[in-house]
């Protein structure tokens, strides 16, 4: 017996340490609150910090972190080299990890009302204090124009209270609902106020925000790291525009191949997972601009913008939640890469301040992106897609109970937008050419500017490298195999620029409502003889279905989430529809490149919303295969 026992244990060793040094060295490193850093990082002498366990770990090491809360910036100083030899950050199975930009606040006095006081040392806080720091940068807007931000903030157990604007409004007697808190800074201490409704904040979990990120490499090229299972929160980040550098609650900071998964993000004053743009002497400094950004391309572009250094990152099956700028950013850092199967919610959710660059999902120079089965609601605009969307793809997501669900902007296409579900009031707001809508539902309305000035680029194809800059006209869209229900409203494509076609769509009851005349939005100063070249769009094989109410209606039930919609198997029937595949959809225009996937393979949407295989020879309008016809409850989302 004892001799099958050893034998066991080398053949066991032999499986662990090969599949160990399939992704390098194979060392792990144990970190617990217990630990000591003089420790060696053994399962029995586990360290205490992340950072010191950072500092030890080699390409193809793990970092196994045990449960417990730790308050400390990781600022890892090297990453892996290659997919298969990377270092691993990871929450230990089934141990709760919690990792904070915050430190917790006792000493707190009371003044009146339910205000509270509370004097702490500068030296606490280091070089970076985030009560004298405010927030800035390009496109970011302050309302009113001179109000100053800071980029602190205050926690009462987990949860955060309001920046007031003036401390006059902590002073007073507080709103149960918007508690608020205020901060000043002179030579030696940070005085803050907080307001604290029938609590005693000595006696509760009171925390403020102290380190601007939770896990951000200092350089950038810090490739091929995976951070998995943490709960990262409370970060003092700053505005995060693509014309600087873009510092998350955790980021990859100009890098390629990580895998951030798995985990929670949430409590970020700005921005949450960043994947991002560099730092230069350019930030922030005369970039405000069309012009301004194509410099910052350039710079990007010599500065290792390629498909072989940058990008290719998979951020997947994340909660990413509470943050007043962004839940997902990047700029240019983000391409080539995977945003899948995540959570998103509550990002602007308290309108702080304004700007350009809000929303659940921000990209610029989304090359070859995909955003697919992501659930995203409670956002300013759920996805926005700005410059150089080529390539990118928005696949099966569920989007709902934002002010706009997607926004694509300047971008020359090809973009494909297909088997979403969209569910707010509006569902699309379109500066762009070169896009494809298939097989959507689409609830609400479509917004559409007739013309933009702006010159941006396009590329070649499955590249960053820059051909040209191109003005952006309206139109050069299919909708192709989409279904109308609700509110849903494509009429602002009557007419457009460049040739708009409508194919295989259903109409049903309440669609397509309004003044067909009020069709498109101008910029200012677009000049009368650009918009005479309007041309009518051209619709064939589509049904009209208004006395066919679809009323699409979403149900939550605990951790599961249903759409209540009708649908009728007679639509497959009176019209055939065709496949959504490369060849049945036209190139688009300004660039001249073929709606194809990522890797260069043929583009072919053979299966619905839910992984269904689609009716090759006649698929169904919608984002689901229609077997039956009648109200049906479809399960579209469980946590």
């Amino acid at each position: 017996m004892k001799r099958v026992i050893v034998v066991l244990f080398f053949v066991t060793a032999f499986i662990t340490g090969f599949a160990q040094n399939k992704l390098g060295h194979g060392k792990e490193f144990h970190v617990s609150v217990s630990g000591s850093d003089a420790n060696d990082g053994s399962i029995s002498k586990p360290l205490k910090t992340l950072m010191a366990a950072a500092n030890a770990a080699m390409p193809g090491d793990v970092i196994t972190v045990h449960a417990g809360v730790y308050r400390e910036q990781i600022t890892p100083p090297r990453g892996g080299n290659s997919g298969n030899e990377r270092i691993v950050y990871q929450a230990a199975k089934g141990e709760k990890v919690e990792i904070k930009g915050s430190e917790i606040i006792k000493g707190w006095k009371k003044l009146d009302n339910d205000t509270w006081e509370v004097k702490i040392s500068n030296s606490f806080f280091g070089k970076f204090n985030p009560y004298s720091d405010t927030i800035h940068g390009d496109w970011f807007v302050p309302l009113p124009k001179e109000r100053k931000y800071l980029r602190g903030a205050v926690y009462l157990n987990g949860s955060w209270l309001m920046e007031a604007a003036k401390r006059e409004e902590v002073l007073n007697k507080a709103d149960t609902k918007n508690q608020l808190w205020s901060a000043s800074v002179d030579a030696d201490s940070t005085t803050i106020w907080a307001q604290f409704v029938n609590v005693d904040p000595n006696k509760e979990l009171v925390e403020i925000n102290v380190r601007e990120t939770v896990f951000y490499p200092d350089k950038p090229f810090i490739n091929y790291i995976t951070v998995r299972g943490f709960t990262l929160e409370q970060a003092a980040t700053n505005w995060a525009p693509p014309t600087a550098e873009q510092m998350g609650l955790i980021g990859t900071h100009w890098s390629r191949g990580w895998i951030i998964e798995n985990n929670t993000v949430q409590y970020s004053k700005c921005a949450g997972i960043a994947l991002g743009k560099y730092g230069d002497e350019f930030d922030n400094r005369n970039t405000e601009s069309a012009e301004g950004y194509v410099g910052t391309i350039k710079r990007a572009l010599a500065f290792g913008w390629n498909k072989g250094s940058i990008g290719g990152h998979i951020v997947r099956n994340n909660t990413i939640a509470y943050c007043e700028q962004v839940g997902v950013v990047g700029s240019m850092g983000c391409s080539f890469s995977t945003v899948q199967g995540n959570t998103i919610h509550d990002i602007y959710a308290h309108r702080l301040f304004g700007g350009a660059e809000m929303a659940g999902i921000k990209f610029h120079g989304a090359v070859d992106v995909q955003i697919k089965n992501n659930r995203i609601y409670g956002t300013d605009k759920a996805i926005w897609l700005d410059w150089m969307a080529q390539g990118a793809q928005i696949t099966n997501n569920l989007l709902y109970e934002n002010d706009l669900d997607i926004f694509l902007e300047v971008n020359h296409g090809p973009t494909l937008v297909a088997n979403n579900l969209l569910l707010s009031k509006v569902n699309v707001l379109m500066n762009s050419s070169g896009a494809a809508f298939a097989h959507n539902l689409f609830a609400g309305a479509f917004n559409v500017y007739g013309y933009d000035p702006r010159l941006t680029p396009y590329h070649s194809p499955h590249s960053t490298y820059m051909v040209a800059l191109h003005d952006n006209p309206s139109g050069d869209v299919q909708f192709v195999n989409n279904l109308f229900a609700m509110q849903g409203n494509a009429m602002r494509y009557n007419k457009a620029l460049l040739p708009v076609t409508m194919s295989g769509n259903v109409y049903t009851m309440g669609t397509n409502q309004g003044d067909p005349k009020n069709n498109i939005s101008w910029v200012r100063g677009v000049k009368d003889s650009i918009k005479a070249l309007m041309k009518d769009k051209q619709a064939y094989g589509e049904l009209d279905k208004q006395n066919f109410d679809a009323a699409a209606r979403f149900i939550k039930d605990g951790d599961a989430f249903y759409l209540e919609i009708s649908l009728d198997k007679n639509w497959l029937t009176e019209q055939k529809r065709q496949l959504v595949t490369t060849q049945t959809l036209k190139p688009a225009i300004v660039p001249n490149l073929p709606f194809e996937n990522p890797d260069g393979s043929m583009l072919k949407m053979d299966a619905d919303y839910l992984g269904n295989k689609r009716n090759t020879s006649n698929p169904s309008p919608g984002p689901f295969e229609i077997l039956k016809t009648g109200k049906q409850t479809i399960k579209v989302w469980t946590k």
